[in-house]
């Protein structure tokens, strides 16, 4: 469904990312790990048209998207919740997800099975929400554009962890009913309860690739390209 080939991204003169390649199939999740300033966003970025690469090629659907604009690739069916969430804060929660509603599939009742809380909180601006339900109406936001695909970069970011559980459940739903998902992440423990495949990234390059069971477990992986100690699943 999505595939990046031998990306270059440029910030002016500074390179960020280096002939970075990965694939997402359909109905699946994957995951791109790895440190603060590995170029995770700036890969985000690149795919979604915001700083296209300057080499290289990126794809959807069999489409080189990589020449497109923003708004022409998230007609093609991109979705992007992006880090730091950037709800509309003047707007009321229901305005926040109903901004970007197109096409058949989510509706606004549909959504709000997923997030109840959004519903109760209908009324309230997007500023009087909590971090978690701020996330909640970011990745509502995104489903409301009816994609095929969707880009979340760092969900988890700044949340407790009673709220990454609801997301990550919430992840595995979309999973069930066949959403793809390319995942950024740097939380371990989510990245493995939801991911079928991994990237780490690091210094703007994809330094390793594996399923995910092949990453639970691996002290050296998980210290080398990420930064964490062991994580076992379960």
């Amino acid at each position: 469904m999505l595939e990046v080939a031998d990306a270059d991204t440029f910030y002016g003169e500074s390179q960020i990312l280096w002939k970075v390649s990965l694939k997402v199939n359909a109905g699946q999740i994957v995951a791109l790990l790895g440190r603060n300033g590995m170029g995770k966003t700036t890969l985000v970025r690149s795919i979604m048209g915001l700083t296209p690469p300057r080499n290289g090629t990126i794809r959807f659907e069999e489409t080189d998207i990589t020449r497109f604009p923003s708004h022409y690739i998230a007609r093609m069916g991109l979705a992007l919740v992006p880090q730091g969430r950037h709800i509309f804060p003047s707007l009321s929660v229901r305005e926040n997800v109903v901004f970007g509603m197109r096409g058949k599939g989510y509706s606004e009742e549909s959504i709000y099975s997923y997030f109840p809380v959004l519903k109760m909180r209908a009324h309230h601006k997007g500023n009087q929400l909590s971090g978690g339900e701020q996330q909640m109406l970011a990745i509502a936001r995104a489903l409301l554009a009816n994609p095929k695909l969707v880009l979340m970069d760092e969900p988890s970011e700044g949340l407790a962890p009673i709220i990454i559980q609801t997301i990550g459940d919430i992840i595995l739903k979309l999973k069930e009913e066949g959403l793809s998902i390319l995942l950024v992440e740097q939380n371990v423990p989510l990245a493995l309860k939801v991911s079928d495949y991994i990237y780490l990234l690091q210094n703007g390059r994809v330094a390793h690739q594996c399923t995910k069971d092949e990453l639970v477990g691996n002290a050296k992986l998980q210290s080398e390209y990420i930064g964490v100690s062991k994580y076992n699943a379960g």
